[in-house]
């Protein structure tokens, strides 16, 4: 039976991604230490998924290790060889990176490194799909001029007719420490696909969510915003008119993806992932998508200031992936994301 090592396995991409292989037949061993719930207080915490999985997926092997330590991943690696690495762990926080800097850049650089030049030493033909972030571009896409409409920001430049494509600069802007430590780690997955010919690409995410997103105030929009709205919780909308725009994907369709990678892998790739245009939408917009769902108005208070580097308006340009990958695409709409994170949140808050 083939294995994969998965990174974060409790956290919602690395839990799509646990079911989606072991549902194809594989074994899976994931790495989670919980550190969500460190980063975030206990909002963050991910036991529930993490029991959840070893219930659920008997070829799933759960593994209480740290990406940070170094020796602990390189011997982890040698035992399982596994047949591809999915490292979706991270701090992934913007206004969490500027208080916590070295346990952000320890997590983020650092702990690809180790696993990068673990799976280098061990099993360098296993495809290294890393999850990266647009975040990476820092505050350059706010540069690209713009049109307010009623209820988002859009690009009046139609260069930018379908978002953001990878050819977007990555330099001379402003990222947070956050930016910072993820542009490292990009680099570094890049670079040993370049240099080392190892079969690796970057998945440089848009809003990424689903049923099993631990949504706090400082990361994951979308799900925090359902959950304040069932709640009835006020959510605090940070500067931009709240007309601030964002792509949203669902973490099945990220998990169909790395798993096309991993059938057909290449060296050295980046890729935007997100849901692109289609499944954009504004804060204003989240509001009343969710509201139409769960039957619920939504509380919100407005703050004149905007959070530091944060993107007016973003949306991933799918072209390159789709060119490399035709076979893959979105399947789940914004309206079945909000559909899914509305019966998670009533389940979790319920039980």
């Amino acid at each position: 039976m083939k294995s994969i090592l998965v990174t974060g396995s409790s956290g919602l991409i690395g839990s799509a991604v646990v079911a989606f292989f072991h549902q194809r037949g594989f074994a899976v061993h994931g790495i989670e230490n919980n550190q969500r719930a460190v980063f975030f207080g206990p909002p963050g915490d991910t036991r529930w998924c993490q029991q959840q999985l070893i219930a659920s997926f008997p070829n799933f092997r759960h593994h209480e290790r740290d990406i940070r330590n170094r020796q602990d991943m390189l011997v982890l690696v040698r035992e399982l060889r596994p047949s591809a690495i999915i490292h979706a762990a991270a701090q992934p926080s913007h206004d969490r990176s500027a208080d916590i800097p070295f346990d952000d850049f320890d997590t983020n650089a650092v702990g690809t490194l180790n696993l990068l030049e673990a799976a280098r030493q061990h099993c360098p033909d296993a495809p290294f799909i890393h999850m990266s972030t647009n975040k990476v571009y820092g505050d350059l896409p706010n540069k690209i001029t713009l049109k307010e409409q009623e209820t988002r920001w859009e690009f009046a430049d139609p260069t930018y007719a379908h978002g953001i494509s990878e050819s977007c600069s990555i330099d001379q802007s402003l990222h947070t420490p956050f930016g910072a430590s993820k542009v490292a780690a990009d680099i570094l997955v890049q670079e040993y696909g370049r240099y080392y010919g190892m079969p690796t690409c970057c998945l440089r995410g848009g809003c990424l969510t689903g049923p099993n997103h631990a949504g706090v105030e400082l990361h994951g929009f979308l799900s925090y915003l359902v959950k304040c709205n069932l709640e009835q919780r006020e959510y605090v909308v940070f500067g931009y008119k709240g007309k601030q725009v964002r792509d949203n994907i669902h973490s099945e369709d990220v998990a169909r993806f790395i798993y096309a990678f991993y059938q057909l892998p290449r060296s050295g790739e980046v890729y935007n992932l997100g849901g692109g245009k289609a499944n954009s939408c504004s804060i204003l917009e989240a509001f009343t998508l969710v509201e139409a769902i769960s039957g619920k108005k939504s509380l919100y208070r407005y703050v004149e200031q905007n959070r530091t580097g944060d993107h007016v308006c973003y949306y991933s340009n799918l072209t390159r992936i789709k060119t490399h990958y035709p076979r893959w695409d979105i399947t789940r709409s914004l309206s079945s994301i909000i559909e899914d994170l509305v019966l998670s949140w009533q389940l979790r808050l319920h039980s």
